[in-house]
């Protein structure tokens, strides 16, 4: 049996050099690249790696809304974690949290769903049943987690 983990927790990351912007933040779009590695390593323990592609489907992000919530720098080491929030034969729900891999606290959060796709239709297609009952053992190991309050967050300006 796979072990997905109370979330799934990926290798930890290094924040390079390179990815410092010019305000000398940690740009961005970096954030992604490590909540995209983790997504690969996570996603891969249900059968949605990179040799997936090669029968024809993959899965493309629908959505996802990023919190930042504390500054990383160069040279911090990351953890990132993945829960399973929800799923139904096409999609995916899921929320991941980036910490400070030393010091524990809590950088960024990342929520998104994605869509199961026929890469030959170039449409929406269910997961077939082996990939559909590892998501399900996933969201099982994940269930009673409590949910990040930055899920479901809505973005916009607050008008009095």
């Amino acid at each position: 049996m796979t072990d997905y983990g109370r979330p799934f927790v990926g290798s930890i990351k290094t924040v390079e050099d390179d990815w410092i912007d010019y305000n000398g933040h940690f740009n961005m779009a970096y954030y992604g690249v490590l909540f995209d590695r983790t997504c690969d390593e996570a996603f891969e323990l249900v059968g949605l790696g990179p040799e997936y592609l090669k029968s024809g489907a993959s899965f493309f992000t629908l959505e996802a809304h990023t919190t930042y919530i504390r500054e990383l720098h160069a040279e911090h080491k990351v953890k990132v974690t993945l829960q399973m929030l929800d799923y139904d034969a096409k999609r995916m729900h899921y929320v991941q949290e980036m910490f400070h891999a030393d010091e524990g606290w809590l950088s960024a959060t990342m929520e998104a769903i994605c869509m199961h796709v026929d890469m030959k239709a170039k449409k929406s297609a269910p997961f077939p049943e082996d990939i559909l009952s590892r998501i399900a053992a996933m969201q099982e190991a994940h269930d009673g987690l409590s949910v990040p309050p930055q899920v479901g967050h809505k973005i916009g300006i607050i008008r009095k």
